[in-house]
């Protein structure tokens, strides 16, 4: 017969090991990012759109899905890079989020989706991009692609961003590698520094 002491060991011991596989299968589980809604769009006024780097345009009543979230960030998350100019005028669009400046086309700049942009908390943060060609650029993160809103003024009249972008100055493109002319979407990886 066991003494009192060794049974209650025994059993927080069952415990414990019952937690810890309890909380094994609920980060085993894969993490979701839903649709947060539906954006309708509207047509653009005339010229006020601009297309630059073969940006779309939002189209009147075509439905877009909208997000809040964004996939886990990972030490390898996958994302899909885009291009974006950053310069005024161009279709970055306003001046950016993070320090209300407008970047030149010859510096590492990226905007991540709402979700990975995280109501700011991403602002000026470096991240580290990775092509499938094996080559690497540290960019920093200075404006939001909007998940959630979009066909407006305020968004060049272009559609909501998906949620898994990382929309990239050329010279993000140029430091890995990729020439002009291929230049629009890319699946790559990224992670914070």
């Amino acid at each position: 017969m066991r003494s009192r002491p060794a049974a209650i060991s025994v059993l927080l011991f069952t415990l414990v090991i019952a937690s810890c596989l309890l909380d094994l299968e609920v980060e085993a589980k894969p993490q979701t990012c839903l649709p947060s809604g539906k954006l309708r769009g509207r047509k653009p006024p005339p010229k006020k759109c601009n297309q630059i780097h073969n940006s779309d345009c939002c189209v009147e009543g075509k439905m877009y899905t909208t997000y809040e979230c964004s996939p886990p960030i990972t030490g390898q998350t996958k994302a899909v890079l885009t291009l974006n100019s950053f310069e005024k005028g161009q279709d970055g669009g306003g001046a950016s989020e993070c320090d209300n400046k407008f970047h030149g086309d010859g510096e590492r700049v990226v905007a991540l989706s709402s979700g990975w942009f995280d109501n700011r908390r991403s602002c000026l943060q470096r991240i580290k991009i990775t092509a499938g060609n094996g080559r690497s650029v540290v960019a920093k993160v200075v404006d939001e692609c909007d998940s959630t809103e979009g066909c407006d003024e305020e968004h060049d009249y272009q559609p909501p961003c998906p949620n898994n972008v990382v929309d990239a100055s050329p010279a993000v493109w140029d430091a890995l590698g990729v020439p002009s002319g291929e230049q629009g979407d890319l699946k790559v990886t990224w992670s914070f520094l």
